[in-house]
Parts: structure tokens; C-alpha cells; sequence
């Protein structure tokens, strides 16, 4: 154990975050059989090998860190995804995503979501067109290595195309989607529980939704061709695992009060707007990148840029 202490860094924030995703990481493999479980695995193996390759020449443990980033890329992932893509994928997470920075505390942008964006734009077809449906068995997946692929659309398509499931089979994961996107009601679970655990900031949350939801009511409201109601909206992709523990990562999100609300709002807003407008089905990736971009910015501006001012 001693010896395993020496390669790892404990974090209680990051294990409680890494407990909190267990259950939707659980309804997964229940969902999708032990394919679904492979790839949980192998991308938060890749992750914390690919950080270790840096830090253990050094004498440096690596960071529980790695290990969320490898799980929410895994959960972020089709059940149908070549195996193979998952580490591919986690590595670029943790090399380009955050090694290049400095590791651990220096990132500017969520290195999940730039192992996931690699993906999108790599592979695209095997990301956006090969999809499952949750087994519908006595035991559901467990029985099996994984369930059957399926062409078509996704819940998300679906809604904008006005062929949506129920909010409440969309709420308990009865569509298809990625590996963890499903089990919301499980995800807004977990995401209460680092809330109350403080080990993510609740405006983060609110501030998306909130912005997603504005967003979508507008473009709803108007009668916009591919614009979902704001309650599909929200239930659909990946916006609840995005909200509570993608957007609320402490690294890469906006610090200060007034920042995180608009760093959120704009998260929310520029979600819906990729996914209307865009060519891309699902926005959140995208978004969230670009409200790192601004979250670094917006404490600038409230912070260091006043302390500059009243320093002349």
C-alpha cells in the first residue's frame, strides 16, 4: 500500500467525485453490458498511465485527477465506440489537455473534454452514427459483453426533430446515448452530493442550466426549426453530466462569483445554439471550452485587472 501511495496522489475531492459517478458508472454496465464497463476502464487506465509516464520519471505521484478525467471521458462515450478509441482518446486528454500546461492545477481547459473533442473530430462516424438502445433483459446487460449498435437517431436528434421520448423515460435513461448520459436521474444525484460535499461550486450548475434552459425557451418560444423545448433540452445529451461535473471543474471554470454566473450562462446558451445551429449534434464539448476560454478572462477582469487599477 505504501508503495501505491507513493504513485498516487490522494485527493478527497476528486475520490468523492469518483464516488459520486459510481452509480451512473453502475446503471451503464446494467445498461450496456461489460462493453460499457471495458471502456470506463480502459479510458481512466490510459489517463492514469499517461500522467504517470510524466511524473513517475520525476518521482511525482500522479494525480486522482487523471482518474476523473479518464471516467467522465468514459461516460461522455458511445457504447458502440471501438474499443481502442477510449484510450486513444484519454491520452490526448491528459497530454494536450494538461501535461502541456504543467499538470495537474495548471489547465485551462477540461482535459476530458479535449480527449472527447479529438474524438469528434477524428472519428466522427463512429462517434455520431452507431448508437444502443439499454438492453431490455431480466438482468439487463450484466448477461452480456454489450448490447446490439443501432443506426438512427439519438434521444437529442429525435427531440429536434419533434420525435422525442418521454421527459420521464428520458429522466431514467430508457434511450440511447452515450455510456452514462442516461442515468440522469442518477447523475443529478451524485451531482447533489459533491454539491453538499462543496467539492463543486453551485452556481457553476445553476448558471448553466439556467442559461441552457433561457436559451432554449427563446428559440422554442419562436418556433425555431431543430429547437427542442427547454425541459428536452435539458434532458438530453450530455447537458445534465455536463452541468454538474464537467462545467464545475475547479481548474478550468470561472473562480469569482459574477464570473462563474456568466461563465455558466454562456456554457448553457452556447450549448443550444451549437446544437440548432450547428453541424454537430451535441454542443457541450464545444461549449465548454469556450467558457474556459472566457472563465480565465472573466477572473482577469474581476480580479487581477482591479488590483492593476487601483495599484496605479
Amino acid at each position: 500500500m505504501e508503495g501505491v501511495t507513493k504513485l498516487l496522489l490522494k485527493q478527497k475531492m476528486m475520490r468523492g467525485v469518483l464516488l459520486s459517478l459510481t452509480p451512473a458508472a453502475l446503471w451503464a454496465v446494467h445498461s450496456y453490458g461489460w462493453r460499457a464497463a471495458f471502456i470506463l476502464f480502459s479510458t481512466m487506465l490510459a489517463a492514469l498511465l499517461t500522467e504517470g509516464a510524466f511524473l513517475w520519471p520525476r518521482k511525482k505521484p500522479v494525480s486522482e485527477a487523471a482518474l476523473v478525467t479518464g471516467a467522465l471521458l468514459g461516460l461522455s462515450l458511445p457504447p458502440a465506440l471501438p474499443l481502442w478509441m477510449g484510450p486513444v482518446g484519454a491520452v490526448v486528454a491528459i497530454v494536450f489537455g494538461k501535461m502541456v500546461f504543467g499538470g495537474f492545477g495548471m489547465n485551462p481547459f477540461n482535459p476530458a473534454m479535449v480527449g472527447r473533442t479529438f474524438i469528434y473530430l477524428a472519428f466522427p462516424l463512429a462517434m455520431t452514427t452507431a448508437w444502443s438502445q439499454p438492453a431490455d433483459l431480466p438482468l439487463g446487460g450484466l448477461a452480456s459483453w454489450g448490447v446490439d449498435a443501432v443506426t438512427g437517431a439519438t434521444p437529442m436528434v429525435a427531440a429536434e426533430q419533434g420525435s422525442g421520448l418521454p421527459l420521464l423515460d428520458l429522466l431514467l435513461g430508457r434511450g440511447g446515448g452515450s455510456i452514462g448520459e442516461g442515468a440522469r436521474i442518477l447523475l443529478v444525484l451524485g451531482g447533489l452530493y459533491i454539491l453538499i460535499k462543496k467539492y463543486a461550486k453551485w452556481r457553476h450548475v445553476a448558471a448553466t442550466l439556467l442559461g441552457a434552459l433561457g436559451m432554449s425557451a427563446i428559440l422554442w418560444g419562436a418556433g425555431v426549426d431543430g429547437a427542442a423545448d427547454p425541459l428536452t433540452t435539458i434532458l438530453t445529451g450530455g447537458l445534465i453530466l455536463g452541468a454538474f461535473y464537467i462545467a464545475t471543474d475547479p481548474v478550468s471554470a470561472a473562480r469569482t462569483k459574477p464570473g462563474s454566473w456568466i461563465y455558466g450562462v454562456c456554457v448553457g446558451v452556447i450549448t443550444v445554439l451549437i446544437r440548432v445551429y450547428g453541424a454537430f449534434a451535441e454542443g457541450f464539448m464545444f461549449a465548454i471550452l469556450i467558457g474556459n476560454m472566457l472563465g480565465s478572462f472573466l477572473d482577469w477582469w474581476f480580479t487581477d485587472r482591479k488590483t492593476s487599477r487601483e495599484g496605479k
